[in-house]
């Protein structure tokens, strides 16, 4: 297996030779670690350690340590590793404080962290945006240094993130219904870069909600641009559209298993011709638009010989429809069938009706495909 012998994410890291980072759950249970000894014992540990879900024993450095009225505050910087992620460079602190006896860990969402406010999430609504997996990591650190200098381990642990509620206007947190701030995320405790792990998770808790909500029409868009045309097109609230980037498979894949009534699938013509041509994945690095399919797409719309030919050798996909917009071929509306067809096979067995729309980059709709059932 050459440089990937190990398979999955590791496989993937290893191969890529990118640097891994930690999820700002593991920074938060770094924090709250070094926090909580610092209560019990005045003194912060630095570097603390924590355990992650894996077993991995990694120490992160304090960025902030504070000790006053009965509190003690940690504070540590997260660092991504080369994923792009918004919150790298974002300082994770942990202020805890003795809770009633026997009230366990009781979780508070400080400034910058989110409150949930709708339905669907693996959280209640009123709870902070501490995900299940960092709130055990957290538990966990606590009963270890509980355990360890003579603590009862009833405290409450408040999480903030400085600037979170600037830096989570750039995330899906506002449409979930997950208000003034960021969520404490992460399931293994490790990011792997350019794994699109968390933009997929979004996709699927953007499902969550909209089931939740009892939305039986929802929209997977692949930009800011296609969501406004079809939360246009079919009077769609913000909770039923999904910004599934350029993973049309991931929205696919999770409605197979979670339906909805109704999907539409809006984007840009050339993104959607690839879902067409039976990508799932729209990212240029792994799929590029096909010119010859969409000549034989042509083709099958009343094209000749000679524009067909000039769609296979056009240099874009916009020059394609262009040419076949001023010939009268229906090509963005061909696509749109064929993306819906795409979509249909995956969702086979599932009761999903799907619709299709196109657009340009000015938002104008050049290809519709009417909605279909299975």
């Amino acid at each position: 297996m050459g440089v990937a012998e190990v398979g999955g994410r590791a496989g993937q890291l290893k191969s890529s030779g990118l640097r891994p980072g930690w999820t700002t759950g593991a920074c938060a249970t770094a924090a709250t670690k070094a926090a909580y000894q610092a209560l019990l014992t005045g003194a912060f540990p630095d570097p603390v350690v924590i355990t992650l879900p894996k077993g991995q024993r990694p120490g992160f450095a304090l960025a902030a340590e504070e000790r006053a009225g009965g509190r003690a505050m940690a504070g540590v910087v997260k660092d991504a590793g080369d994923d792009p992620d918004v919150t790298h460079g974002a300082l994770i602190r942990s202020t805890v404080w003795a809770g009633e006896p026997g009230s366990g860990v009781v979780f508070r969402a400080g400034p910058g962290v989110g409150t949930v406010t709708k339905a669907g999430l693996p959280l209640a609504v009123g709870e902070p945006a501490v995900n299940p997996v960092p709130r055990q990591m957290i538990r966990d650190a606590v009963a270890e240094v509980a355990a360890e200098f003579g603590g009862g381990g009833d405290v409450v642990v408040e999480v903030s993130v400085d600037h979170g509620e600037e830096i989570a206007r750039s995330t899906w947190n506002p449409r979930l219904g997950i208000l003034g701030g960021l969520s404490i995320l992460g399931t293994t405790g490790i990011v792997v870069p350019y794994s699109c792990s968390a933009w997929i998770d979004s996709i699927r808790r953007g499902v969550d909600v909209a089931r939740a909500a009892g939305r039986t029409h929802v929209a997977g868009c692949t930009g800011s641009t296609s969501e406004k045309v079809a939360a246009d097109v079919h009077g769609l609230p913000e909770d039923a559209l999904l910004d599934m980037g350029d993973f049309a498979g991931a929205v696919l894949k999770y409605l197979k298993r979670h339906p909805v009534p109704r999907l539409t699938v809006a984007g840009g013509f050339a993104k959607l011709s690839k879902l067409a041509a039976g990508h799932l994945d729209l990212h240029s690095a792994r799929s590029q638009v096909d010119q010859g399919h969409l000549a034989a797409l042509a083709r099958t719309g009343g094209a000749g010989p000679e524009l067909a030919a000039a769609v296979a050798a056009a240099n874009t996909a916009l020059e394609a429809i262009q040419l076949c917009r001023a010939a009268g071929v229906p090509l963005g509306d061909l696509v749109a069938e064929a993306a819906r067809a795409t979509a249909l096979g995956v969702l086979v067995g599932s009761p999903v009706t799907v619709d299709v729309i196109c657009i340009d980059r000015a938002g104008s709709v050049v290809g519709r495909a009417e909605p279909l059932g299975p």
